[in-house]
């Protein structure tokens, strides 16, 4: 089965033609903004279009999809009902999916939720310490996000370091725009740091992640913030960008080295926040047997590696200083010889984690990897 794989994130929409041994026939990347029907059909030319089904990545799934599924006018409304949840995620997920669906009416779509692999969370890391009839009105729990990828590294680094996953305890970490860690064993989710929404957790490119409730409560209350402007400033002008100007951290690397303060302090910070995250997952999973980087920042940033490398040294975690200098987006195990934890970088494929679930919604085989 050829699935086109769409993928409309927060900075940038993806269309990729997967076969069904896994291997990408045809892709597009194009600037982040709501899909147009009639820009995507002249995207989707003869090399994208001989697909057989369409694979969506869309962020939030809520209580209700806790796995892929086929999309009808249903599930279609009730996505829509979850975008307060995801704001810069869920409404161009829902775009692009309305748009390839007129252009390609003719083919079947499969929603693919980022928070379908942390449904199996475990209580004592899903559950929010707020009263029962508030959980329970209003579905209240750590969902977690970045499944996708979190998903494709569980797969991937057992594989690459020739062990069996159920021996495997991974600290993925999705690094990019947004940031998520994820603590993993067997294969399966058992914590990870963003929660109800992708707002909590680390600190990322322009949100602020987990920041004192209490200070918010007094935002509001005495500077006479609206929710909108609260909002637009914990989603949009927080996190790297708040602290140094700029969001892209590879201008932050650079500024930082050349002694800017702004910029130095947004790499401390982000460090610190970093690192506090991969102790709690290591904490989680009671030590740690492999610390993966995906996504932009993970995947390029031999800045970002080399510091969380010395930070946490305490845990066994150690890279090989010439193999972590690379900056390309390959699989790479840039551990240091005799390190106690293998430290890998592994490029985001969330394409083939949504292409794999089209095609178990859909009946057909998966690719053998």
């Amino acid at each position: 089965m050829r699935v086109l794989v769409v993928n409309a994130g927060s900075s940038s929409l993806k269309l990729a033609l997967v076969d069904a041994k896994d291997d990408v026939l045809a892709s597009r990347e194009l600037p982040a903004c709501d899909a147009d029907p009639a820009r995507l059909a002249r995207e989707l030319d003869s090399d994208l279009t001989p697909a057989d089904a369409v694979g969506h990545r869309i962020v939030h799934g809520g209580e209700r999809f806790t796995a892929g599924v086929r999309v009808d006018e249903g599930v279609r409304g009730a996505l829509g009902a979850l975008s307060d949840l995801a704001p810069l995620h869920q409404s161009r997920s829902l775009a692009a999916l309305d748009a390839v669906s007129q252009a390609l009416p003719q083919l079947p779509a499969v929603a693919c939720f980022d928070t379908a692999f942390h449904a199996g969370l475990p209580s004592e890391a899903a559950t929010y310490a707020l009263p029962l009839q508030m959980r329970e009105l209003w579905g209240l729990r750590r969902f977690g996000f970045h499944g996708l990828s979190h998903s494709w590294v569980a797969r991937r680094a057992p594989q690459l370091l020739g062990v069996s996953a159920s021996t495997l305890r991974i600290i993925s970490c999705h690094l990019g725009a947004g940031a998520s860690l994820c603590a993993i064993t067997d294969g399966r989710s058992v914590d990870t740091t963003m929660g109800y929404t992708p707002l909590e957790g680390l600190v990322m490119a322009t949100r602020s992640g987990s920041v004192d409730p209490g200070m918010l409560l007094w935002l509001l209350k005495h500077a006479r913030m609206t929710l909108e402007e609260l909002s637009d400033a914990l989603e949009n002008e927080s996190g790297v960008l708040g602290l140094s100007g700029s969001a892209d951290m590879r201008e932050v690397v650079d500024r930082a080295r050349d002694g800017d303060q702004p910029a130095q302090l947004a790499l401390e910070v982000y460090i610190h926040s970093l690192c506090a995250g991969i102790a709690a997952m290591a904490a989680a999973l009671s030590g740690v047997d492999a610390l993966v980087f995906t996504g932009g920042v993970g995947e390029r940033s031999t800045k970002v590696r080399s510091l969380v490398a010395q930070r946490m040294a305490f845990l066994g975690i150690d890279v090989d200083r010439t193999a972590n200098q690379s900056v390309d987006s390959i699989e790479l195990d840039i551990s240091a010889a005799g390190a106690a934890v293998r430290t890998l970088v592994v490029p985001a494929r969330e394409d083939l984690e949504v292409a794999r679930e089209t095609r178990a919604v859909l009946g057909a085989p998966r690719a053998a990897r």
